[in-house]
C-alpha cells in the first residue's frame, strides 16, 4: 500500500496560497458516519487553520456516498471556489461496493472534466472498517485533511 506507516496529513501551511475569501463547500456522506464525520472534521479545522473563513465554508451531508455526485453537482452551482466530497465505502460481501464505487468516482471524474471549478475525491474504498478508521484520523493520517490542502491547491490553479 502507498499509505502503508506513513502519516500524509501534514502540511506547511507557509507554502500555501492565500485562500481568504475563497469559498469552498464540503459534501460529506451519513454512511459509515464515524469515518466521514473524522474526515469532514479534519478537512474542516484545516480550511481554518489555513487561512479559510468559517462564513466561507459550506456544508451539507447527503445519505450516501452515492449522493455525493450529485450534492457536488448542486453545490457547483452555489458558485463555491472548489467543493470536497466525503465519504467511505467498505467492502461487503455483494458487488454493492463495486457499483457505489464506480459510480462516485465516475462522476467526480466527469464534473472535474466538464466543470471548471475542482470536486476533491476524498472517498474511501477500503476493504475493512480498522482500514477505514487508520485512514480517517489513525496511523495513516486523516484523508479529509489532506482533501483540504489538495481543494487549496487546485483554487490557486485558477489565480495563476
Amino acid at each position: 500500500m502507498a499509505t502503508e506507516n506513513k502519516n500524509l496529513s501534514t502540511y506547511d501551511k507557509a507554502s500555501l496560497p492565500d485562500v481568504a475569501g475563497r469559498t469552498i463547500g464540503i459534501i460529506t456522506s451519513q454512511w459509515n458516519g464515524q469515518i466521514t464525520e473524522n474526515m469532514r472534521r479534519g478537512a474542516y479545522e484545516t480550511l481554518l487553520d489555513c487561512g479559510v473563513h468559517a462564513r466561507d465554508i459550506i456544508q451539507w451531508k447527503v445519505p450516501g456516498a452515492f449522493e455525493l455526485v450529485n450534492g457536488a453537482k448542486r453545490m457547483l452551482e452555489e458558485g463555491v471556489d472548489a467543493v470536497i466530497v466525503i465519504g467511505c465505502v467498505i467492502q461487503g460481501e455483494t458487488k454493492h461496493f463495486d457499483f457505489v464505487c464506480q459510480g462516485v468516482t465516475q462522476g467526480i471524474a466527469y464534473l472535474n472534466a466538464t466543470q471548471h471549478v475542482p470536486v476533491i475525491f476524498c472517498l474511501l474504498t477500503d476493504n475493512t472498517l480498522q482500514q477505514s478508521i487508520d485512514r480517517s484520523g489513525g496511523k495513516h493520517g486523516n484523508k479529509g485533511i489532506e482533501a483540504a490542502i489538495t481543494a487549496i491547491q487546485m483554487i490557486e490553479l485558477d489565480r495563476d
